[in-house]
Formats: C-alpha cells, structure tokens, sequence
C-alpha cells in the first residue's frame, strides 16, 4: 500500500474542519446579533438561515456544503490508489493540485465569491480529480 497518496486527503480533510470553524465563527455571531428572529424553529436546518442572515455570512456555510459534495470522490479515489499501490509522482502532484483548488475555491468562495473565477477553480481541480480517476480506472484494471 501507498500511504503517500494519502497525505493530500489528510491535508483536505483538516481545510474541511477549518472551513468547519469559520462557518460557526461567522453565523453563530450573526444568528446571536439577530435574537430570537434568526432562531429557527425546532428541526429546522442550516439552509433555513438563507435570506435570515447576510449572503457573505452563508458563503461560508455554502463552501462548507460543497466540501461534503466532490471531495468525497477525492477521498474515494485517493483510498482506491492507495490501496492499489499507486504513487506515481504524477498521481501525487494531481492530488495535491486538487487539494491546492479546493482550498483556494474555498478561501475565494466565502470571501469574494464571484461565479467566473470560483468555476475555473472548480473546473482546475475538476480535472485533477478526472486525470487521478483514470490513474486509478487504469490501475485497476491492468
């Protein structure tokens, strides 16, 4: 087993936490600032907040989100070439650049957050994520 390939996971997953605690640091303030007025009613969930409290607050929660989404391809393909024994320097460097845009879509997403420059983000590691799964397609079955 590679363990290698599984550094830039590790380094994905601790940004997640982060992006965890700057959510929480921004909308707990918020919701609190509001009273009563940004307390959702019982069984009421973080999407419930849209509209209740600034945009620029809810980027946060919505950077958050995505890292639940596309990512888990990441780890998924991460694990296969792990397992595999895969770590070429060319799987390495993908997973590190995919890493690398998650974090700048991030820190773009819940601070600027326009559309054009946060999709050629998304599509930059789009393609690290396409070029490591078929790394791991290939790997897989020769």
């Amino acid at each position: 087993m590679n363990t290698q390939i599984l550094a830039p996971a590790t380094v994905l997953i601790l940004w997640t936490l982060v992006m965890l605690v700057w959510m929480a640091a921004t909308r707990l303030p918020a919701m609190a600032k509001m009273g009563p007025a940004a307390m959702a009613k019982p069984g009421s969930r973080g999407v419930d907040l849209e509209g209740v409290i600034a945009d620029r607050i809810n980027w946060k929660a919505h950077n958050y989100a995505h890292l639940m989404e596309q990512p888990t391809l990441f780890y998924a393909v991460v694990v296969i070439l792990a397992m595999l024994g895969v770590g070429s320097e060319i799987a390495i460097g993908l997973a590190w650049t995919y890493v690398a845009s998650r974090i700048v879509h991030s820190l773009w997403q819940a601070s600027v957050n326009t559309i054009p420059i946060r999709l050629a983000i998304f599509a930059i590691g789009s393609l690290c994520l396409l070029g490591l799964a078929v790394i791991a397609a290939m790997a897989a079955l020769s």
